[in-house]
């Protein structure tokens, strides 16, 4: 039995102490790749504790990729060579960094991109001259911590005509970006809760619970959005959704599981949806998802968006909405924090917002994008047979279904060498796997000229083999 010692008086969470024996033990080679884990059931008798404290430690150990789990098996480590945050830092200190060549790609499908050349220049260029004048000296000092006043407003109108979200501007935390916004909500929340994700999702997401300390349970994802029934069985306090457009798969949040999703809020005091709405502005077909927010009627969702992808990624603008009971909690701990958006980008954005110039833009790229997805869509039709994707008819990218006897990691590989960018859908796995069914790729159209979509999907087919018939 695995020898894990355990302080109860030293105020770290007991699961947390569990996983990091563990995880001490396999990065120095006491416990060997294939070697089998005790069923969680007895190693709980032997450090008598709960059996959820042991599966708190082992979920994150598997979420993490040091172990694996073998069906009606058990737990085995994995080899973590391949984990870049595996290794000791005084080992990551001695070796050599090496240098990546970049690759030019003649085709890019990544999906993190947006299409620049239909960016609204001189709209955002007389916003810009409006506030580079002596009158807008203020804007050089400090303003308000949770962001500017203007911008707020302009965000609560938007939010409540778009997204059906129910809201004050004082409930409004301006952040640059969901990578600065994150850490806050975790600290707000407290050290002991325990975080539900998607599985499949955004890898900088888990990172950002990793890179805080904090406990994390991949929930399964499949075509109705997050299995809640997992999710009600886990130790979860709070959870992290898409439920508008998930990345990767595309699903739609159902209305029965977003019932039962509330239920299972409601089921502890403290528990907290986080609802990130990060694409949500481009749906191409019937009426746009509501949001969770507009529906909530007991504050447990925390509603998250940036304007990355309705936008530019480079603005570094985003805004969560706190739920009432969580605004006077944040007041006392980040009452002393400055806004880290500069004043001067945050009363463009304003000025662009109030004037009707975000209003119009949006339109003219929920145009530009929904002809790109049709493009996309065409493109892959005679090669039906041996490539199918979700008909979502929303975001900003589609995942492939690819009937090849190649991995996901083959494919991505194949497509590189043809000068084509595209990513595999398991890269957004949370816990390390063995593939398992017919390889899924992640192709976003965001920032692929509509006239090259087709060529460009010609020559993805032939580096992989795929003829126009279906045939392989």
């Amino acid at each position: 039995m695995l020898i894990v010692p355990i302080r109860r008086d030293s105020g770290d969470p007991i699961y947390a102490q569990i996983y990091e024996g563990i995880r001490r033990m396999i990065l120095e080679g006491s416990l060997t790749v294939g070697a089998k884990l005790p069923s969680k059931r007895k190693f709980a008798e032997h450090l008598g504790v709960s059996n959820t404290t042991v599966e708190l430690a082992y979920e994150q150990l598997l979420a993490e990729g040091y172990i694996t789990s073998k069906p009606r098996s058990g737990f085995y480590v994995q080899d973590v060579g391949e984990l870049p945050y595996a290794q000791p830092a005084e080992d990551q200190k001695s070796a050599p960094s090496p240098q990546k060549k970049k690759v030019e790609y003649r085709h890019d499908f990544s999906p993190g991109r947006i299409d620049t050349a239909a960016f609204p220049f001189d709209e955002w260029r007389r916003q810009a001259k409006n506030l580079i004048d002596p009158a807008s000296a203020e804007f050089l000092l400090l303003g308000h911590p949770h962001g500017d006043p203007e911008l707020r407003r302009e965000i609560a109108t938007y939010l409540n005509h778009s997204r059906g979200v129910r809201c004050t501007p004082e409930q409004i935390i301006i952040g640059s970006g969901t990578e600065q916004l994150m850490p806050l909500i975790i600290r707000l929340l407290g050290p002991f809760t325990v975080y539900a994700v998607e599985n499949p999702g955004y890898p900088l997401t888990h990172h950002l619970f990793r890179q805080n300390d904090r406990m994390t349970v991949p929930i399964p994802v499949d075509g109705e959005g997050i299995d809640v029934g997992i999710l009600e069985e886990s130790a979860a306090d709070a959870v992290y959704v898409t439920p508008a457009h998930q990345f990767p798969t595309g699903a739609v949040l159902s209305a029965k599981r977003r019932s039962r999703l509330f239920g299972w809020a409601a089921g502890k005091p403290g528990r907290i949806i986080i609802e990130d709405d990060y694409d949500s502005e481009f749906r191409y077909g019937g009426i746009p998802v509501p949001a969770l927010q507009g529906m909530d009627r007991h504050g447990r969702v925390l509603y998250l968006s940036t304007f990355s992808k309705s936008l530019m990624p480079s603005l570094r603008i985003a805004y969560m909405v706190l739920p009432e009971p969580l605004m006077e909690r944040y007041d006392e701990l980040f009452s002393l924090y400055s806004s880290t958006v500069p004043r001067l980008d945050q009363q463009m954005l304003a000025g662009f917002m109030a004037d009707g110039s975000f209003s119009r833009h949006l339109n003219r790229m929920r145009k530009v994008y929904r002809r790109k997805y049709i493009a996309l869509t065409a493109a892959l039709g005679p090669y039906a047979a041996s490539v199918s994707h979700e008909e979502s008819q929303a975001g900003m990218h589609l995942r492939l279904t690819v009937k090849s006897s190649r991995s996901a990691g083959e494919l991505v590989r194949l497509a590189a060498d043809a000068g084509i960018r595209v990513q595999s859908a398991a890269a957004y796995s949370i816990a390390r796997t063995e593939e398992e069914g017919l390889p899924e790729i992640v192709l976003g159209f965001g920032s692929i000229p509509e006239t090259d979509i087709p060529e460009a999907i010609c020559l993805l087919m032939e580096s992989w083999g795929i003829k126009k018939d279906g045939t392989a």
